[in-house]
Formats: C-alpha cells, sequence, structure tokens
C-alpha cells in the first residue's frame, strides 16, 4: 500500500470491511442451508423408517407378505424414496418396491436402534420390527415386557435432488454475495470519490503552486475538515502569491539598481568608465559606417588634491558631487558627461565636430575656473585640464582613441594646467605624453622580467671629526631590451603617471632588506639605508602593512633604515606621509625630505613633517661657489634646519670648494658624483655589498 494512491487507499479500506462481513454472512448461511438440507433429508428418512416398522408387524408376524408388499410400494410413493425392503430377522426379504440394490449391511439385526447408513448418492435407514402385541384366537394380547426384533425395515432416500438443492443453496449464496459485493463496491467507491476527490484537487493544486502557478484557487466546497484544508491551502496560495510578486519586485528594483551601478558612478550619479567606453565604441561605429563626426574630450581637474588632503576626503567628494551637477547642466541631453575615476572626467559630444566642440570645451573650463568651493568658512578654486580628440571614419581602436585624449589632457596640464589642448598627431607634447605611455609598458616587462638594479651611494660626513654614522642612499636603474643602464629619470615620471610606482618601491624595499639581512644579520650593525618612496606608496593604504611585515620577516633593526620623501610628494600627500612618518618613528626609522627648496611649498610645510633630515636640492649646492643666491639658499635652509634640530644634507656636491663652503656653513652631510660615484649593490658573496 506504500506505493498506492490515497484514491485506492481509501477505496480499499471502505471496501475491506464490507467485504469481509458479506464474505463471513454467506459462508454462514451457505453452512446454514447445506446443513438443513443435509439434516430433513436425514429426518424424513427417520420418520419413515420408524411410521413403516411398526406398520410391517403384523404382516411380518403372521407372514402376509401381501401387506408388506402393499406397505413397501405405499413408503416408495414418498419423494425421494429410492427403495424400500421388508425382510424378517434373518435378513430374508418378505417384500421390496423400488430400484433395486443390496442391502446395507447391519451389524446388529437385533439391535431396537435405527441404523443409518450413508454413501454419495444416497442415505439407507435400517429400522428394527418389534413384536409389540400377539392375537389368540382371534383376541390381541400384550406382548411381554421383553421386546422381540422379528425383522427391519430397510427405507433407502435418493440424495441427488438434496445434492441439487445444495447446489442451488451454494450458487444462489455465491451470487447474492457477489452482488452484495458490487454494491459495497459502488458504495465504496461513492464514498472514496467523495473523500479523495477534494485531497486530490488539494495535491494536484500543491504540486501546479510548485510549479509556479500561484493564482490558482481550489473550490472550497467539501465540508467538514476538507473545507478548512481548502480554505488553508487557498490562503496559503494568495501569501505565497503575494510574497512572490513581492520578490519578483524586488527583484525587478535589485537588477534595475544592480544595472544601474553597474553603468554609474556612486558618488557622483554620472556614468562610470565601463558604460563610457561601451557608448564610445558605439560612437566609434558609426564614424567608421555611417560616416559620422564626433568629439571625446578628458577633463582632470587642477588642485583637487590640495581640497582632498587640506579638508580630508569628505570635502573631496562634495566638491566631485558639485562639479559634476554643474558640468551636466552646460551639456546637451544627447552628450554623455563620465566620472573616469579620481578627480577625471570623460566627455562625449556626439555629431559634434571639433570646430564646434572647442567652444563647449572652453565653456566648461570656464564653469570650473568660476567656481568657488566652500568648505567650513574656507573657500576654495579649482581649475581643470581638457584634452580633446576627434572621433571620425580614421579614428583608431577605443583604446588608441582613449590614449590620445588622455595624452592631450596632460599636455594641457604640462603646458601651465586650466586650458584646453586639441590632439594633433605632431603634436610636441601628445608624443612626449604618448612616450611615457610607451615607457609604462617597458616598465611592467622589466618588472616581470627582473631586469631592475640597485645601486648605492654613500652619504658622508661633511666634516669627519664630528663621527657622524656613515648612510647609503639606495638608488635604482633599469636594464634596457639592450642590456643598457636606464637612469631613473627616464622612466620614473611614466611610472608615477601610471601608478607604478607602489610595486616598484615594494620591490625596492624587500631586495634591500633581504641583502641587509644577508650581510649584518639581526645584529645592528651596518650603515643606515636611504630608501626612496614614492608619494602614491604613501597613498597607499597596505604599504604600511608591508613594511612592517618586511621588518618583521628580515628581522631588521628599524634605526638602520631612512626612508627619503621628495618636498613635493610629501606636501601633496601630507596627511598621508604625517601618517606614514609617525607610525615608522615610532618603531625607530628616520625620515629624509629630498630635494628641499625645489617645490612649491613654504618653510611652513617643513613644521608639520616630523621629519630627521632636510636634504638640499642640489640646484641650489652645485653652483653656490660662484652664485651667491644660490649660496644664501643653502645657507638658510641649513639655518632652518638648525633652529627646528635637523639635520642637513647637502646632494650634488661635484667640487673640493663646493665642499669647503658647505663645512663653512656648517651642513652636516654631503653627497655627490665628486666623492664617490654609485655602485652596483649586489650580495655580498659577489664580492661588494655594503661598505661601513
Amino acid at each position: 500500500m506504500k506505493g498506492w494512491s490515497i484514491k485506492w487507499q481509501v477505496l480499499l479500506l471502505a471496501l475491506l470491511p464490507a467485504a469481509l462481513i458479506a464474505l463471513g454472512l454467506a459462508w454462514y448461511f451457505i453452512q446454514r442451508g447445506l446443513s438443513e438440507l443435509d439434516a430433513a433429508l436425514h429426518n424424513r428418512g427417520l420418520a419413515i423408517a420408524r411410521q413403516l416398522a411398526p406398520a410391517a408387524e403384523y404382516g411380518v408376524f403372521s407372514g402376509n407378505r401381501e401387506i408388506l408388499r402393499r406397505l413397501a410400494e405405499a413408503a416408495a410413493a414418498e419423494a425421494d424414496v429410492k427403495w424400500v425392503a421388508i425382510t424378517d430377522v434373518n435378513g430374508e426379504i418378505l417384500a421390496a418396491s423400488g430400484e433395486h440394490v443390496a442391502l446395507p449391511a447391519v451389524a446388529d439385526m437385533q439391535g431396537l436402534n435405527v441404523a443409518v447408513a450413508a454413501t454419495r448418492e444416497a442415505l439407507d435407514f435400517s429400522a428394527p420390527i418389534v413384536v409389540t402385541q400377539l392375537a389368540v384366537e382371534d383376541e390381541w394380547y400384550q406382548a411381554p415386557p421383553a421386546r422381540r426384533v422379528i425383522g427391519r425395515v430397510t427405507v433407502e432416500l435418493d440424495r441427488a435432488p438434496t445434492l441439487r438443492a445444495k447446489e442451488a443453496v451454494l450458487q444462489n449464496g455465491l451470487i447474492i454475495t457477489a452482488i452484495g459485493l458490487f454494491l459495497a463496491a459502488l458504495v465504496a467507491l461513492r464514498m472514496s470519490h467523495r473523500v479523495t476527490r477534494p485531497v486530490l484537487r488539494l495535491a494536484q493544486a500543491v504540486r501546479q503552486m510548485g510549479e509556479g502557478r500561484l493564482d490558482l484557487r481550489v473550490p472550497e466546497d467539501s465540508g467538514g475538515e476538507l473545507q478548512l484544508l481548502e480554505a488553508g491551502v487557498n490562503r496559503m496560495a494568495a501569501s505565497l502569491q503575494a510574497s512572490h510578486e513581492n520578490l519578483q519586485q524586488r527583484i525587478a528594483d535589485a537588477t534595475l539598481r544592480l544595472s544601474y551601478q553597474a553603468a554609474h558612478d556612486t558618488l557622483t550619479g554620472l556614468i562610470n568608465r565601463r558604460e563610457f567606453e561601451v557608448r564610445l565604441e558605439r560612437a566609434l561605429a558609426g564614424a567608421r559606417h555611417q560616416g559620422q563626426i564626433h568629439t571625446l574630450c578628458y577633463l582632470d581637474l587642477d588642485q583637487f588634491k590640495v581640497v582632498n588632503d587640506t579638508c580630508g576626503h569628505v570635502a573631496g567628494d562634495e566638491l566631485l558631487r558639485q562639479l559634476s551637477a554643474l558640468l551636466q547642466a552646460r551639456l546637451r541631453e544627447s552628450d554623455t558627461l563620465a566620472r573616469l575615476g579620481g578627480d577625471e572626467f570623460g566627455v562625449l559630444l556626439e555629431n559634434c565636430d571639433l570646430a564646434t566642440a572647442e567652444p563647449v570645451a572652453e565653456s566648461l573650463r570656464r564653469t570650473v575656473k568660476d567656481y568657488r568651493f566652500l568648505w567650513q568658512d574656507r573657500s576654495f578654486g579649482v581649475g581643470v585640464s581638457i584634452g580633446m580628440v576627434e572621433i571620425n571614419r580614421d579614428s583608431g581602436s577605443l583604446a588608441s582613441l582613449l590614449s590620445a585624449a588622455d595624452a592631450a589632457c596632460y599636455a594641457a596640464k604640462d603646458r601651465g594646467r586650466n586650458r584646453v589642448h586639441v590632439y594633433q598627431e605632431q603634436d610636441g607634447e601628445v608624443q612626449r605624453r604618448r612616450g611615457e605611455m610607451h615607457w609604462a609598458t617597458r616598465i611592467s616587462q622589466a618588472m616581470e622580467e627582473n631586469r631592475f638594479r640597485l645601486f648605492r651611494q654613500p652619504i658622508v660626513s661633511a666634516d669627519p671629526s664630528k663621527g657622524l654614522a656613515p648612510h647609503h642612499e639606495i638608488l635604482l636603474r633599469m636594464l634596457s631590451d639592450e642590456g643598457e643602464l636606464v637612469l631613473p629619470m627616464a622612466f620614473i615620471p611614466a611610472a608615477e603617471r601610471y601608478n607604478l610606482m607602489p610595486a616598484i618601491d615594494r620591490w625596492v624595499l624587500s631586495k634591500v632588506f633581504s641583502l641587509f639581512r644577508e650581510c649584518f644579520g639581526s645584529e645592528g650593525d651596518g650603515p643606515v639605508c636611504t630608501v626612496n618612496l614614492s608619494g602614491h606608496s604613501l597613498c597607499d593604504e597596505s604599504f604600511l602593512a608591508f613594511v612592517h611585515r618586511q621588518f618583521e620577516l628580515n628581522q631588521i633593526p628599524h634605526r638602520r633604515i631612512c626612508f627619503e620623501i621628495t618636498e613635493t610628494a610629501a606636501i601633496t600627500n601630507l596627511r598621508e606621509a604625517v601618517h606614514f612618518i609617525e607610525a615608522m618613528k615610532a618603531r625607530g626609522c628616520t625620515f629624509s625630505l629630498d630635494d628641499f627648496g625645489s617645490g612649491l611649498s613654504s618653510f611652513n610645510y617643513l613644521k608639520n613633517l616630523p621629519v630627521d633630515y632636510i636634504k638640499i636640492d642640489g640646484a641650489f649646492v652645485r653652483d653656490m661657489d660662484v652664485d651667491p643666491m644660490d649660496y644664501a639658499m643653502v645657507e638658510a635652509i641649513h639655518r632652518i634646519g638648525r633652529v627646528m634640530g635637523l639635520a642637513t644634507i647637502a646632494e650634488s656636491v661635484e667640487s673640493e670648494t663646493i665642499l669647503e663652503r658647505l663645512r663653512v656653513i656648517g651642513v652636516d652631510y654631503v653627497q655627490g658624483e665628486w666623492l664617490a660615484a654609485p655602485v652596483p649593490l649586489t650580495d655580498i658573496t659577489g664580492g661588494r655589498g655594503f661598505a661601513v
């Protein structure tokens, strides 16, 4: 029954009791009918035999066979009687009637009881004939008390009618039973249908709901508990439908949001770089196949970092949002303004040639220039550098188009910022930018092929009698494809422009730490190594953790490492620089401010930078022996350092005269090729390592 449907289970439960009862009753009544037929035949034979025996007493006693014959014939005329025989006590037949058969054997001929013998075809009854009275001289006298058997009466009854009656009883019983079972099955089926139809309807409804048809409802017409179940299923379906519709709506809303977020910048609401490139591809296809002309503008904000570093990222984000709204208001509905990343924006002017686009770009530039950003009672002015390139039938790939616009934008920056620069194929500024892009590819390949090399240059005490600790500045070189050494100034600008400096700084730091550990272990001996860091690394939130991890892995004493940061990088990333310096000085590292005096800062910034050394820009040192102004600048920087308790380092010392003048001023350290040229920094097994 485990695999049966509920319909057949209910039908079986309804039919089985009725079938068992019907079969039991049929068996009872058939057995009773058959028993009654056998009993009736038996009683009939006994009655005939018992009636015939007394009647035959006189005939047997007197020897009157005629009387006996008439008695036998009269008895044989009874229904079901096959044969009647009257015998004397010795078994001799005195009279007989009917179909002659052999007399049944009687064990006790003198017995007073009726003997009964049965065969399949007949029942034989043998009753004794007993003398009950005597006739003497025509008078009857009672027999003496002792009864005497003088003969026997044998009656044979035919069992065929009884057997036929039994068969009829059995057949009728079976027919009645079959009819009863059939009627019981009809009733059970009706009951089963009445019970299972709602259940099956509910099961089908639940299955269809599971397939997604949550709008389906079942009739609530079954009554009783089934009606409660139907109502519950309908309520469940309604609840599921409402939840499904709500979920579908939420999914649709989430899909729209994800689609929007995938195509838009979360900060400004403008489309993002990915979507902008999709639209550029579409514009390029239109230009190639339909001859359309469009213009691409690449915008980079000027002085944005001043606001971001001075007032924080919240202020910078608000500035970007406000400028996005201002720029969007200056464009047509068909134009596209996108935030490409950081403070960079892209504008696609569709169906607009360069002649028409230039006034639009100029309008965008003036809008940004005239805008004043207010934040916490402070006012800031910003500008924007814009690079423009036309999109026409001859335009190259998407990458080359963006590269051209990017190069034109930075050409505008290099020409003084806050201006519009139109891309021209033979433009010298653009070609220089393209060269930086080429250098970026070469730098990446050099890193993959391990073609960077480290050099060291000593930083020595200007006055040996002071006994100042020796320093070594770690310098970076790159091997070209031809195996020639490339100086940093050839590739560092491109590395900074394309954000490759953090990876380079990490490589340099790990190599220096590894070599220092091999040469000096963790005992604390050895020179102070000065390692240059870029502004990009200072802005990298994970760089500080990387530096800590390198110290832990190599067990280098913190006091043996000095980090050198350029004045421009420190001021541009003032907050990040101060955080990094304070974190590492707390561990024992020292810091040197490189190229001091060459940037746009004033001495006021020096108060906010907790450095240990000021490295005087070589531009002032190189000619200080012949230029009084340079001499005065070096002297002023040294005096400021003394007041602040900082040691001074003069670079680009190229003659003994310059060295003597620096000693007169009191500069602490000197560095230059006249003193010691940079040499390769190799492991100690190569015969050359750190010279102490």
